[in-house]
């Protein structure tokens, strides 16, 4: 029998949870759909968690596609179905893509399987985020900077640490409701080893009986851990942490049955979840607010 997974009307990395909690009595040999006809709208990290969990399937899923097709359309224009139709089996109406040119608000999907192509993405956003970056969130030219930084060692984290490809994904938004101004959030997801394991194969583990996907997060997020033993190797993570902390952002890890968060004073998430429905390799959502007077 055929399990059916329904997608949440809205699709963001709280609400993907639902997806998970549905998928996860089915083993990754059983044929599964997933059924989105309802799902009107999807964060970064939305459609790239959903091109990775189709990764994490022995057989290929279907995918129903949304019935709105305006709201297809934007996941046309996002460059989710580009990848989904390797991926799933597609059934429903699928927008024909067009040509639309570079975005001010938007980085489509992008593959990331090898060094180069961190440079590529790094390169693809620093072209197309300047007019995000100076006239959405107002940032100086060295926090320009910073967010290049961010993105190229989100993305490094995929090709160093994953085993596989991932996917990477940036979006500017008016965040109305919690923050009243603009944020560009930044989604990059993998099926890979996760942190867990990372940390194992490089000799990393505390000695502790209390070992989990959460204290590994814990060790990697909070406490700045990497699986490199050299000093000044492996700090992708840290620098991150560090410059979302001085924009008065937010970072959001999941690896596993857990998840940690770096909350900052505009948001309500929790810190620390566990016993979380598995989901292999790492999944991180950096959002950078717009710039009010702080500093890079």
């Amino acid at each position: 029998m055929t399990a059916v997974i329904t997608l949440p009307s809205s699709l963001n990395d709280l609400t993907f949870e639902q997806v998970l909690e549905q998928l996860a009595p089915h083993p990754p040999e059983e044929k599964v759909i997933l059924d989105a006809r309802h799902c009107t709208w999807a964060s970064p990290y939305g459609l790239t968690a959903l091109l990775t969990l189709a990764q994490t399937r022995q057989e290929k899923p279907t995918f129903l596609t949304p019935e709105d097709t305006d709201k297809s359309s934007y996941w046309v224009r996002a460059g989710f179905f580009k990848y989904a139709e390797e991926l799933y089996d597609l059934q429903g109406n699928v927008p024909r893509a067009r040509s639309s040119g570079e975005s001010d608000v938007l980085l489509e999907v992008t593959p990331v399987n090898r060094s180069q192509d961190v440079h590529d993405v790094v390169e693809r956003i620093q072209k197309q985020a300047e007019v995000i970056l100076t006239n959405k969130l107002h940032l100086e030219p060295r926090a320009m900077m910073g967010f290049s930084m961010a993105l190229s060692e989100s993305c490094q984290n995929i090709v160093e640490h994953a085993g596989r490809g991932g996917w990477v994904m940036v979006q500017a938004y008016h965040y109305r409701k919690r923050l009243g101004r603009w944020a560009a959030e930044i989604a990059v997801c993998d099926a890979g080893i996760g942190f867990r394991k990372s940390l194992e194969n490089g000799q990393r583990r505390p000695v502790t009986d209390r070992w989990s996907d959460g204290a590994a997060l814990e060790l990697a997020v909070v406490n700045g851990v990497s699986r490199y033993s050299d000093p000044g190797r492996g700090q992708g993570i840290k620098g991150i942490r560090g410059y979302i902390g001085r924009r008065g952002g937010k970072l959001a890890v999941r690896s596993g049955t857990a998840r940690i968060a770096i909350v900052p004073a505009w948001d309500d998430d929790v810190p620390r979840r566990d016993n979380l429905p598995n989901f292999p390799g790492a999944q991180l959502q950096i959002t950078i607010p717009e710039n009010v007077g702080k500093t890079a």
